[in-house]
């Protein structure tokens, strides 16, 4: 049966040491740092949403795309695939659900910077500040 514990003190820290403790022979642990939140990814597709309203640098992009053009300025791994019927190539590969709460707080940071050089109007001026 898999387990899984989140470490937010000792208490939860000895309990993984206690289920690794009795896991059996062959049983497979991995350590990663969490992901993003819920909260986080609420606030980047706000700014993204409002990063296209604005249309900095004349540019008329859905927030999808922004999030790949920021994904890749920050050096995640784009993968653009052809288009369908003669369509134009398309990204995929850029999944922020995968990034730890760092790595998603950076990119927000990256977001908001680039929003402040171009004079976005925050929707949630709360969250962007």
């Amino acid at each position: 049966m898999a387990q899984t514990v989140i470490i937010r003190g000792d208490a939860q820290r000895n309990l993984a040491k206690s289920i690794i403790d009795r896991a059996p022979i062959d049983a497979v642990v991995t350590v990663k740092e969490g992901t993003r939140s819920q909260d986080q990814n609420a606030k980047m597709w706000a700014m993204l949403s409002d990063i296209a309203r604005s249309k900095p640098e004349g540019r008329a992009l859905s927030p999808e795309v922004w999030k790949a053009a920021f994904m890749s300025a920050l050096g995640h791994e784009i993968i653009w695939q052809p288009g369908i019927d003669g369509a134009p190539p398309f990204p995929a590969g850029f999944r922020t659900s995968r990034l730890s709460k760092a790595r998603f707080a950076e990119l927000i940071t990256f977001i908001q910077a680039y929003g402040d050089r171009h004079g976005v109007r925050w929707s949630d001026e709360t969250r962007a500040a």
